[in-house]
């Protein structure tokens, strides 16, 4: 069993840690009320490998490797239903849910991605409905006959190119549906595997039909209130080792010309770039852009999130900017190899402790001393600043929140594990 630790004992740290924290400026009650409104959108797709509902069983040559084979993958979208709310019982907070669009209810239906209805996601709508959360959403271009060449929107092919167009399209119906429905905007991101394994000749080519198809894709104009379009970048992937069309500086340009969302996934680049600096530049240009929250391991890869010094660096440059209500935070990982549940709540976890140090930073302190050329005070109290008693205010931020304390959510998960998920066959 791992530790349960006592209300008491929570509430006594939390009052030292105020104390603390209050002579340094510092609203602790201002801090945990700003963190509740902060919504995570969970992804769907760490419960299941990155399976879906449509009978596809091989991504092959799309970018996408789930490894592991830890027991008690969900079969249904109903079992996956349970798993996440398992996880969100363990998280504080209210969040939303990001769904690739491969995870409707097709009822045994052959219906390919173009031809993808609102209709099919209704069981999503009303869980989400039910839960207050609103949904965000992906157009699945990968594990599909049609993109077994890594190539979709920028395809060669005008025919593939054109079942890829209709499916982000159908897509952004779809998300603009779930928007109307739930009355918060869906952001609708799109992500494809295209790219080069080996040296290309031409680059431009293969970009040109991509920005063209993009072109046909955006060209409904739909209301901000329900949807919202995102266009997301990668630095490499399997396949695509040599060249990715959609790169950073395409989406860059895009965005900006299209006036969309850009979206930076912290694991897509190279391991010593680092977003937490990209922030601001852009959002000097963008009204809005999208974050997906992954861990990069010495290549472009999705590892669970953790509580790292590039999160609380991004973390830092959205609270002390005054970005929470411009920048859309999304998780993005997919692990096998451990239980899927705990890696949802490790990884949401991680990064709501990464916001709530970011939101007891005593950033107009810091400010002045910046302002005032005093860089010897400001690097000082920097330091200063990662050894404030977070942790305490964490613990009772989360009591209060009723989820578990500390490590004391890794004994219902064991329990899931033996009750749910090891009876799966």
């Amino acid at each position: 069993m791992f530790p349960v630790l006592n209300d008491s004992s929570i509430e006594k740290s939390y009052g030292n840690a105020r104390e603390v924290y209050a002579q340094y400026g510092v609203d602790t009650e201002a801090a945990m009320k700003k963190l509740a409104a902060i919504a995570i959108s969970f992804h769907c797709w760490q419960g299941d490998d990155v399976g879906g509902f449509e009978g596809q069983t091989s991504f092959e040559g799309s970018g996408i490797a789930a490894t592991g084979n830890y027991p008690g993958k969900p079969r249904t979208a109903d079992e996956l239903r349970a798993d996440l709310d398992k996880a969100l019982s363990l998280v504080p907070g209210t969040h939303r849910l990001n769904l690739q669009a491969s995870y409707g209810d097709f009822a045994g239906k052959n219906v390919d991605r173009n031809e993808y209805q609102p209709e099919f996601y209704t069981a999503w709508i009303d869980w989400a409905k039910s839960k207050g959360m609103g949904l965000d959403f992906n157009p699945t271009c990968f594990g599909h006959p049609k993109a077994s060449t890594s190539f979709t929107l920028s395809h060669s092919d005008s025919g593939i190119r054109q079942f890829w167009v209709e499916h982000c399209i159908a897509s952004r119906k779809i998300g603009a549906h779930m928007g109307k429905s739930l009355g918060t905007p869906c952001v609708t991101n799109i992500w494809i595997p295209d790219g080069f394994k080996d040296i290309p000749v031409d680059r431009m080519a293969a970009r040109k039909r991509l920005a063209n198809s993009l072109d046909a894709v955006l060209a409904e104009k739909i209301d901000p209130a329900y949807n919202l379009d995102a266009v997301e970048s990668k630095l490499f992937g399997i396949a695509s080792e040599s060249c990715v069309i959609g790169s950073h500086e395409f989406y860059m340009g895009y965005a900006l010309r299209n006036n969309i969302l850009v979206c930076y996934d912290i694991g897509h680049f190279h391991p010593t770039e680092v977003v937490s600096d990209k922030i601001s530049s852009t959002l000097l240009f963008l009204n809005e852009i999208l974050l997906h929250f992954s861990r990069g391991v010495r290549w472009d890869s999705d590892h669970v999130l953790t509580y790292t010094d590039e999160v609380r660096a991004i973390t830092e440059e959205i609270v002390r900017n005054d970005f929470l209500n411009r920048v859309h935070i999304s998780l993005d990982f997919f692990d096998a190899s451990i239980n899927r549940v705990a890696a949802w709540v490790i990884g949401s976890r991680a990064l709501l402790k990464a916001l709530l140090h970011a939101l007891l930073e005593p950033t107009p302190m810091l400010r002045k001393l910046e302002e005032d050329g005093d860089n010897t005070s400001r690097l000082a109290m920097l330091e200063e600043v990662k050894a404030l008693p977070m942790s305490s205010i964490w613990d009772y931020y989360c009591m209060r929140q009723n989820v578990p304390v500390g490590a004391a959510w890794l004994n219902e998960i064991k329990q899931y594990e033996t009750d749910v998920l090891f009876k799966r066959s």
